[in-house]
């Protein structure tokens, strides 16, 4: 068989068919690829978010007997993990502390504490938090709502009258009560220290917390290793300097907490835990 010869403008004519082909060809693969949703073909679906570690759980509660000055038993107190719910888009650790003088006192003057936080169970962040008190027939709310990604905060008084402000913050702000839980989740070594900002009554500041040795606490449920942690607040904040014990077991509760006021040294000391 002789083999075919083909003239110029055939083999032109062919390969400009073949070239045709793979266009097309390329052309289909391209509408394929483009069809998938650009979620899958250029970004990674996200990865689901993950609840922070922590040393503590919903139903946690725990009771102290307070001592002021010369008074052996001043008051009580409870610090709650009430409940872990959704909230603000997200969820969080409903937490409630509370006070109350003892009834001897109270007959002297009438007062009751109760502060509370929404902690962010992904970012152990809070993202609102409240002081109500009553001091004979004076009533306050405290409300600050946290916005950390805008590093702001929006603080509001109510009493007969409603005082409302911006204060900026750091992405990291804590507020009290959610910083002594963070606290709880932060193993510290003798010696080390650390700061922590913090948006109290309308201010923004950074306490130093410097972390002492183990010591030995007296409660009334024996004797309790804890390791001493001393948090000092800038004097612009007006807070008050407060030492704080943490028993050196898993659960890391606070088993005394003590302040000196201008009224007297508070001190605050386990009575049951549950």
């Amino acid at each position: 068989m002789s083999a075919k010869v083909y003239s110029p403008d055939v083999l032109k004519q062919d390969t400009l068919a073949r070239l045709r082909s793979l266009g097309a060809a390329c052309a289909i693969l391209a509408a394929i690829v483009l069809a998938v949703p650009a979620s899958a073909s250029q970004r990674p679906s996200a990865a689901p978010r993950r609840e922070k570690p922590v040393p503590f759980a919903a139903g946690e509660k725990l009771s102290y007997e307070v001592s002021w000055s010369s008074y052996l038993t001043a008051g009580g107190a409870t610090i709650h993990v009430a409940e872990k719910k959704p909230s603000y888009g997200s969820t969080a650790y409903y937490i409630v502390a509370e006070g109350r003088p003892t009834p001897l006192l109270s007959k002297l003057y009438s007062l009751y504490y109760k502060a509370d936080t929404l902690l962010d169970v992904y970012s152990l962040l809070p993202q609102r938090g409240s002081v109500y008190s009553e001091e004979g027939k004076r009533r306050r709310m405290k409300t600050t709502m946290f916005e950390h990604p805008a590093r702001r905060a929006e603080y509001q008084v109510e009493t007969r009258s409603v005082v409302k402000k911006s204060v900026g913050i750091s992405p990291a702000a804590q507020d009290p009560l959610g910083a002594l839980f963070v606290l709880r989740s932060i193993p510290l070594q003798a010696g080390e220290k650390m700061t922590m900002p913090i948006c109290d009554g309308g201010l923004s500041y950074k306490v130093l917390i410097q972390a002492g040795g183990t010591e030995t606490v007296r409660t009334n449920e024996g004797e309790v290793a804890a390791q001493r942690l001393s948090i000092t607040p800038p004097p612009e904040s007006g807070a008050n300097a407060l030492s704080v014990w943490l028993s050196t077991d898993t659960a890391r509760v606070p088993v005394k907490m003590s302040a000196q006021l201008p009224v007297g040294a508070f001190v605050l000391t386990l009575s049951s835990r549950r």
